[in-house]
């Protein structure tokens, strides 16, 4: 990880943006973090990144693990027989509307 002050980033942005390929760059304002400029190799890694720093993402994330200490959760079997179950189910029981014909 490199730490760079804001004034060098703007006057050199295209270096650091070449940088990023090997490392973080944490970007600071009188002496202080303010951003961080990550690289990314490709689109998951963007969405990888995107859902990391969601509070929506994170709630549901929650939400998730909560119910699973409720419940204690599906094992891996049942988790497969629902999704054969509802793979083999019409598509009106799933919520979708029907095809329109054309």
């Amino acid at each position: 990880m490199n730490i760079a002050p804001l004034a060098d980033v703007k006057a050199r942005f295209s270096a650091y943006i070449k940088q990023l390929q090997t490392a973080p760059v944490v970007v600071t304002k009188n002496g202080r973090p303010v951003a961080v400029m990550m690289g990314i190799s490709d689109e998951d890694d963007l969405e990888r990144l995107l859902l990391a720093i969601s509070p929506k993402f994170q709630a549901l994330l929650d939400k998730a693990e909560k119910r699973i200490q409720e419940t204690g959760g599906l094992g891996h079997d049942e988790v497969w027989a629902q999704i054969e179950s509802e793979a083999k189910s019409p598509a009106k029981s799933r919520g979708r509307p029907p095809r329109a014909s054309t």
